[in-house]
């Protein structure tokens, strides 16, 4: 019959060999030298130790966030002595506390379904000797001093910057504690359709109060009454009646637009998409800016 203090035994000499054989490594020994805490409560953590060892000294010699080699970017999991008792967290790293404050700002801007790399769209990025973009530049950087007024209906040609250059404006507004929205229209209509029974109406009461709100490639979704008399009329109304700035990117002229959003699979309904043109001319200024694709 195996007696219980002969289990304890036993395990208690595999943990004390997993240890033995874990100091061997000297970055692992140089590691807990620094945790003041006994051997006996040590080896209970052999395996997780190691890890937070592994990490550690990745941190020691790391060049920067691009170069991290840990588990969760920019973090280490590193364990903490509580009342003699070890636990274990993950703690940022200097590069990633810094790059926190710097896009701190973007607390202040919502984006739906717009790609990641928008998030740093910057103003200081921006290209501003091409002679095609500098009226659109000029009046953009106007509005970033005084964020009032009418927004902008930004057409052109695909590729040459509209969403970069408002997202950019945008982010700019957001060091100034001003809130903004982007939506990426075609993928915001169908994440509506989904969301019904969950956060259609919070989502649709925030895009219609935001300050700033910015449609993104409006012309590109197919058209239904639904999207176009439920969401965006009442989007366009809530905002011209509250004077909320609005701006939006298409690659279709305002005229072109009104003979897209008249196409329904009821017919042609040319009256409802000059409402909808009349709100957006009421709410911005057109602007067409034809440039170079920038994405090739």
């Amino acid at each position: 019959m195996i007696k219980i203090s002969d289990v304890i035994e036993y395990d208690q000499k595999k943990l004390q060999d997993s240890y033995n054989e874990a100091l061997k490594n000297k970055d692992f020994k140089e590691f807990i030298s620094k945790l003041k805490i006994d051997d006996d409560i040590l080896m209970k953590y052999t395996s997780t130790l190691e890890e937070c060892a592994i990490e550690y000294h990745h941190c020691l010699n790391c060049p920067g966030l691009s170069e991290c080699q840990n588990k969760l970017l920019g973090y280490a999991y590193l364990p903490k002595i509580v009342n003699n008792i070890i636990q274990f967290h993950y703690k940022p790293c200097k590069y990633k506390l810094s790059q926190d404050k710097k896009y701190s700002f973007l607390k202040n801007v919502k984006y739906y379904n717009l790609p990641q790399s928008y998030m740093e769209a910057s103003w200081d990025k921006v290209d501003k000797r091409l002679v095609s973009r500098k009226e659109t530049i000029l009046w953009l950087n106007n509005f970033i001093n005084n964020p009032t007024g009418k927004g902008l209906y930004l057409t052109g040609n695909f590729g040459c910057g509209k969403t970069y250059l408002i997202v950019a404006t945008f982010n700019e507004l957001a060091k100034k504690n001003i809130k903004s929205a982007i939506i990426f229209w075609p993928e915001f209509l169908r994440d509506l359709k989904s969301s019904f029974n969950d956060d259609y109406e919070p989502k649709m009461e925030y895009i219609k109060n935001v300050p700033l709100l910015l449609i993104d490639d409006l012309g590109a979704e197919a058209v239904s009454s639904w999207s176009r008399d439920e969401i965006l009329c009442s989007i366009l109304q809530h905002r011209m009646d509250n004077n909320l700035p609005i701006f939006i990117t298409s690659n279709l002229s305002i005229d072109n637009l009104e003979q897209h959003l008249a196409q329904t699979k009821d017919g042609v309904e040319l009256v409802k998409a000059k409402r909808i043109i009349e709100r957006i001319k009421y709410l911005t200024e057109e602007k067409e800016m034809i440039s170079k694709n920038m994405r090739s």
